[in-house]
């Protein structure tokens, strides 16, 4: 009796896979045009949500059907292919890389994404037929070499790209298949890589304004957030205390610096909770609202440094 519904299991996967109007799992050899999951409805824009109607069906049917084995066949390396996908309102990365079965990283790296929040109704986007990265090749660097650093193997690097020799040239792309980005690099393209120092509004934002002080046109470095005196001010991202000090404009201030390059700036507190050289976690506390130095009320400026060069907050924040 197990077997008869063992069977049954079977058929019906391969007859939903194959047969439902619109959809070809799989690409044709050799076709780098070739559909690789995506239905015929999503190069027209109709959305991605066909996919994951139909893989709701098989799951819904019977959830063991999840536990049958991938043919060999198609866990072993083959040719990049891609498919395109016209972006409808609401689309975000993450559901996106849900309903193709890949990963985030792959979709920002083939797509060459600076920042996912700025993504585009009707932008096309390109969907490859397998996870992976692109990497740019530096001088010196071999296809062994590469492998070895994403733990993959070169003869996979080579079927993937159609590399014939071993000879690579400077700041050309290659694919690296089943490789991730970097952890930093994600959450900066994702805006999630700080948490909000403090809870509150902005009265200021980053870029050219007119001074509060004078009304003179200057540039401002930050984020000014409005916030209750004394609440708290938290550490945006993990980090060691670089400086603790006060400055006639920004009144108490804490400098941390992070990985990556990173260093955040934390001004106008009441009270310091920090010393020098400290380590202080993610959200950790390290002073409270306040309103000294120049000041127009309680508040926190808040500023990001990248290499010693300040960038706009917002599009780091969760």
């Amino acid at each position: 009796m197990d077997t008869r519904k063992n069977l049954i299991r079977i058929l019906l996967l391969i007859t939903l896979t194959f047969y439902l109007p619109g959809v070809q799992f799989f690409p044709l050899a050799g076709d780098r045009d070739a559909s690789i999951g995506i239905p015929m409805e999503a190069e027209n824009g109709m959305g991605g949500g066909i996919i994951q109607e139909r893989l709701d069906i098989i799951s819904d049917l019977d959830p063991e059907l999840s536990g049958i084995p991938m043919p060999d066949e198609y866990s072993r390396p083959h040719l990049l292919t891609f498919s395109s996908y016209k972006l409808e309102k609401g689309d975000i990365i993450g559901d996106i890389a849900k309903w193709t079965g890949l990963n985030e990283d792959t979709l920002i790296s083939v797509n060459n994404i600076k920042n996912t929040r700025l993504m585009q109704i009707g932008q096309v986007i390109r969907i490859p037929n397998q996870d992976g990265i692109y990497y740019t090749v530096k001088t010196g660097d071999t296809v062994e070499g590469i492998a070895e650093k994403y733990q993959t193997t070169a003869a996979r690097i080579n079927t993937v790209n159609e590399l014939f020799s071993d000879a690579l040239t400077p700041n050309a792309n290659i694919f690296i298949p089943g490789a991730r980005m970097d952890w930093v690099n994600r959450q900066e393209i994702n805006g999630d890589l700080f948490l909000w120092p403090c809870s509150g509004y902005i009265t200021s934002n980053y870029g050219y304004r007119s001074a509060p002080f004078g009304g003179a046109r200057q540039f401002h470095s930050g984020l000014d957030i409005g916030a209750p005196m004394g609440a708290p001010v938290k550490a945006a991202m993990a980090g060691r205390v670089s400086q603790v000090g006060y400055d006639d404009s920004f009144g108490n201030y804490v400098v941390v610096s992070h990985h990556s390059g990173y260093r955040t700036f934390y001004a106008h507190m009441s009270v310091v909770r920090v010393k020098t050289g400290a380590y202080v976690g993610n959200g950790e506390r390290i002073g409270d609202i306040g309103s000294t130095g120049r000041s127009s009320g309680p508040q926190l400026h808040f500023t990001v440094y990248k290499n010693g060069i300040t960038v706009n907050p917002r599009t780091l924040m969760r």
